[in-house]
């Protein structure tokens, strides 16, 4: 019998990679997206593993729950939607932003987390991975809330399993590095040229890495939990601490 896999944030990125992962292997999938036409394109690429999709935005809440109330048994939820805006100052970027980064990153992990979690917790089955960042660790200029948002992800993952104990149910957060898809186009706001200049020169991972990392995860023993998997490019580390000197 074929497990099923909802993915929120379906329609691009590493949503998409692991949609046709999993499909790749049998999985049924339930796709969620805000785009109607990338909904209908995967739902046509990748025929009958989809067994549904939603068009929904995971930031409002009843739909959410309404969505949710009848699905069949959702065996992984991969809360994968999420986006950073802007790269400015914290005292001279858009607040819209930061309210869009909270709600998406944070309240639409909630909102799905909450509502499929009770039915894992009652068959004692279930898997709940969420796509963090190296953000929540590493800060880095003009990253304020969008690591704040990936630092309360990587805690909620780990409350999860705190309250999850004595359960099969299982949770990961997996946080990626520097990785090329349309995350930058949409932090830059359409803007190509400066969003190309960030993997400039480098081998950024790619979706189709992420997707075999969720897949592993996925398919690791029923024992077996990865609480957290942190993962860069090779061409990705840290840098040294700065300092601010100030001139003689």
């Amino acid at each position: 019998m074929s497990k099923t896999i909802l993915i929120t944030g379906a329609t691009s990125g590493f949503g998409a990679a692991c949609a046709r992962r999993f499909a790749r292997d049998g999985w049924k999938l339930i796709l969620t997206g805000r785009r109607s036409s990338r909904l209908e394109s995967m739902q046509a690429e990748l025929g009958d593993a989809v067994a549904l999709v939603l068009m929904l935005d995971v930031r409002e809440r009843q739909k959410v729950q309404a969505a949710v109330q009848d699905l069949p048994q959702v065996d992984v939820l991969l809360n994968n939607a999420g986006l950073a805006l802007g790269l400015e100052t914290a005292w001279t970027a858009d607040m819209d932003d930061w309210e869009t980064m909270i709600d998406t990153n944070i309240k639409g992990v909630l909102y799905f987390t909450r509502a499929l979690l009770p039915s894992m917790v009652a068959r004692n089955s279930g898997h709940i991975i969420t796509i963090g960042s190296t953000a929540a660790s590493w800060p880095y200029p003009g990253g304020n809330v969008y690591g704040g948002t990936k630092a309360f992800i990587q805690q909620f993952s780990r409350n999860l399993r705190a309250d999850l104990l004595g359960t099969r149910v299982r949770v990961t957060n997996i946080e990626p590095g520097m990785a090329e898809s349309e995350f930058s186009q949409v932090r830059f706001k359409g803007d190509e040229q400066l969003a190309a200049k960030v993997y400039e020169g480098t081998e950024p991972l790619k979706p189709e890495d992420i997707a075999d990392i969720v897949y592993f995860t996925v398919n690791l023993p029923p024992h077996v939990n990865v609480n957290t998997l942190e993962v860069m490019s090779i061409a990705q580390s840290w840098a040294s601490l700065a300092v601010h000197r100030e001139k003689p």
